[in-house]
């Protein structure tokens, strides 16, 4: 009996849901009375902004202009900036990185000097060529040239 009681159920429910296709399709291949609105368009989620660029300490900052100002050839700018106080108590690695520019820039400045007292005493001073082409003290020396060719 509940075997009979189990098929009749499921044949109720069955057909039950039969009758949900044909008027289904009913609706589906009705012919248009007006014109549907196209579907409003999707908007996408904006996408998330980009994380905040970490803050730079005022160390590095002090450092990055004095290795800039040792690129652009302000080498007594750069040894001045490079002694900040800023750089003083800085990372152990940032302390090796601005000396080391500053010996950089001692040794340009210190030379190119040298070579300007040499031109003033002798306006036709030159190097020798095995000396030529060296690229630590050419740069210096023709700096030097330009320099005590302006000075008149």
């Amino acid at each position: 009996m509940k075997n009979k009681i189990f098929l009749i159920a499921a044949t109720l429910l069955l057909a039950g849901c039969e009758s949900f296709g044909p008027l289904h399709d009913k609706q589906a291949n009705a012919p248009a009375t007006a014109k549907e609105a196209p579907p409003a368009p999707v908007k996408k989620a904006a996408p998330p902004p980009p994380p905040a660029e970490p803050e730079v300490p005022d160390s590095r900052k002090a450092l990055n202009a004095g290795i800039e100002m040792y690129k652009a050839g302000n080498f007594n700018g750069a040894i001045k900036q490079l002694a900040a106080p800023e750089l003083a108590n800085a990372e152990k690695s940032m302390q090796l990185e601005a000396i080391k520019y500053t010996a950089f820039s001692y040794c340009t400045t210190l030379c190119r000097q040298q070579f300007v007292k040499a031109f003033k005493l002798d306006k036709s001073f030159d190097l020798s060529p095995g000396e030529k082409g060296h690229p630590l003290w050419t740069p210096s020396f023709e700096r030097a040239r330009k320099e005590a060719g302006k000075k008149k």
